[in-house]
């Protein structure tokens, strides 16, 4: 079993970035791929990033392609998602989770965190 805690989230202006971690314990944290999702008010969770056992490959939502940057330091147990060039409608929780492979597919994941909140302004 492991243990994620989400961080770095806040209220930036739009064009702005912010960098949020996940700190994970408990079982041998670079068995697991790691991905990102986020949820809207009144909307679904959604796939943001995917990033395998050693980060030698990444995988993002459309949305986020090419302003997000999903990366991984097993040496730290922490997997980060740095969020440049922000637009109001990033505004959601963002959640990390563990999965045994690395997957879009929210249904995958096995482990997640309690979430944190990214709000971005107009």
């Amino acid at each position: 079993q492991v243990q994620l805690v989400e961080s770095g989230g806040g209220l930036v202006q739009a064009g702005g970035s912010l960098r949020l971690s996940c700190a994970a314990s408990g079982r041998s944290f670079s068995t697991y791929a790691m991905g990102w999702f986020r949820q809207a008010p009144g909307k679904e969770r959604e796939f943001v990033a995917a990033t395998t056992r050693y980060g030698g490959s990444t995988n993002y939502a459309d949305s986020v392609k090419g302003r997000f940057t999903i990366s991984r330091d097993n040496a730290k147990n922490t997997v980060y998602l740095q969020m440049n060039s922000l637009k109001p409608e990033d505004t959601a929780v963002y959640y990390c989770a563990a999965s045994n492979y690395v997957t879009a597919s929210s249904s995958a994941y096995n482990y997640w965190g309690q979430g944190t909140q990214v709000t971005v302004s107009s």
